[in-house]
C-alpha cells in the first residue's frame, strides 16, 4: 500500500462504507485516479474461453455493480473486469446499513441483495463503451420478487451477448432470499440448461461461467461439477461470499450478509483445489476470495485457479494493488521455476485438496 492511498484510507474509513465506495467510484470514472497498468510481460498472459488475458488478475463483480468505473479499472492493469450482479428490473436492494468493515480481519460483509439499476441501464452505458478495448465479463442476475427467477437468467444471457466478453450465471449471492436453492440439483440442470440454450442462439456465442458459494459440502459441490461439465459450461468462478463466522475480530462479524477478505481465503483455496480435481480441465476455474497481494494471488492460481478475482483487497490496498499484483507475480514465478503463470495452475492442488477450511 503507498503512503498516499495510506492516509486516504484513513479519511475514507471515517465515511458510511457505502458512501465512501460510491466516492471511489465516481473518482475511477472521472479519471481522477492516476493509470497505474503495471506489468504487462508476456509470461502472465493467458488463452482462455476463446480470449486472450493479458494478465490473470480481475476485478471482481460487486465492485462496479452498474458498469460506472470499467475504463477506470482497466487503467490499474486489471486483465479483466466484471461488472454486475444486474437484474433485467432495476430494485434498490436491501435496507440501509448494508455494508460493513472488518478491519482486524481484513475483511467486509456486505448484504446488498443484488441493487441494480437494470439491464436498459447497463446496456445504454456499455453502449458509450463502443470501441473500446478490454476484456469486459457480465454478471446476470434475478430480480427478488421474479416470478421466475430461470428465465431473468435467460433474459441477462440474450440481452448482454453482444456486449460482454464472457457471462457469468450469480445463483450463490446468500442476500437474495432463495436464490442460493439453485445450486440444488432439483433446480440447476433446468437452470443450466435453459441459460446454455439462450447462449447458443445468440448471433455471438459468449462463454458461459457458473458462480458458486463456498459453503457448499463435497457431495453438492460434486453434483454441481457434474452439471455444469454436462451442459457444457465454460467455467466456474469459486467463490462468492461466505455465511460461515471463524475466528474474527470485529464486531461487525455479527452482522448478517456475506463475508469476504482474508477470512475466505483459505476455504476458497480448497473449493478451487476440488472443483479442478473433480472438473480436470474441462472447466475454466476463476478463484476468488482473500487476494490481497502477489503471494495470495500466486498460491490461488497453484490451488488450481486459471484466473483470480479481487474485491475486498482493493478497498484495503488501494488502486496499486493491481499492478503490485503483477510486478510480484511475475517475480514468483520465475523464482519458483515455471515458464509461465499457466505452469503454475494446479501445482499445489493435492496440498489443498486434503485442507481443512
Amino acid at each position: 500500500m503507498s503512503r498516499r492511498y495510506r492516509l486516504l484510507r484513513r479519511l475514507l474509513f471515517t465515511l458510511d462504507p457505502e458512501r465512501a465506495h460510491h466516492m471511489a467510484m465516481r473518482a475511477l470514472a472521472s479519471g481522477m485516479v492516476p493509470a497505474m497498468p503495471g506489468d504487462a510481460d508476456p509470461l502472465l498472459a493467458r488463452d482462455l474461453l476463446g480470449l486472450r488475458f493479458p494478465n490473470p488478475i480481475g476485478m471482481a463483480a460487486g465492485f462496479s455493480k452498474d458498469g460506472e468505473a470499467v475504463d477506470g479499472l482497466f487503467s490499474l492493469g486489471f486483465g479483466f473486469v466484471e461488472v454486475g450482479t444486474v437484474t433485467p428490473l432495476p430494485q434498490p436492494g436491501n435496507p440501509k446499513p448494508r455494508l460493513f468493515r472488518l478491519p482486524e480481519d481484513r475483511a467486509l460483509i456486505n448484504r446488498f441483495g443484488f441493487n441494480s439499476r437494470g439491464h436498459d441501464a447497463l446496456l445504454e452505458r456499455l453502449a458509450s463503451r463502443s470501441g473500446k478495448t478490454g476484456i469486459l465479463g457480465i454478471n446476470v442476475g434475478a430480480n427478488k420478487d421474479s416470478a421466475d427467477r430461470i428465465e431473468d437468467y435467460v433474459l441477462g444471457v440474450r440481452r448482454f451477448a453482444a456486449s460482454a466478453a464472457y457471462l457469468t450465471i450469480n445463483i450463490s449471492s446468500p442476500n437474495t432470499p432463495g436464490l442460493r436453492d439453485l445450486q440444488e440439483k432439483a433446480f440447476l440442470g433446468d437452470l443450466l440448461a435453459r441459460v446454455g440454450a439462450a447462449r447458443d442462439a445468440a448471433p455471438t456465442r459468449r462463454p458461459l461461467l457458473l458462480k458458486i458459494a463456498p459453503d457448499l459440502d463435497d457431495a453438492a459441490l460434486e453434483t454441481i461439477v457434474g452439471t455444469a461439465i454436462d451442459a457444457k459450461m465454460d467455467g466456474m468462478i469459486v467463490s462468492n461470499t461466505t455465511i460461515a463466522r471463524e475466528r474474527l475480530k470485529n464486531p461487525n462479524a455479527a452482522e448478517a450478509g456475506g463475508l469476504s477478505g482474508w477470512p475466505l481465503m483459505r476455504r476458497s483455496n480448497i473449493m478451487i483445489a476440488k472443483v479442478r480435481r473433480l472438473a480436470g480441465n474441462r472447466l475454466v476455474l476463476v478463484g476468488a476470495g482473500g487476494v490481497h497481494s502477489p503471494e495470495t494471488a500466486f498460491v490461488k492460481i497453484a490451488a488450481g485457479a486459471d484466473l483470480v478475482q479481487l474485491y475486498t483487497g482493493f478497498i484495503y490496498e488501494g488502486p496499486g494493488l493491481p499492478a503490485q499484483i503483477l510486478t510480484g507475480l511475475v517475480r514468483l514465478v520465475e523464482r519458483q521455476g515455471f515458464a509461465n503463470v499457466a505452469d503454475v495452475v494446479g501445482s499445489d492442488v493435492d496440498r489443498w485438496v486434503k485442507a481443512r477450511p
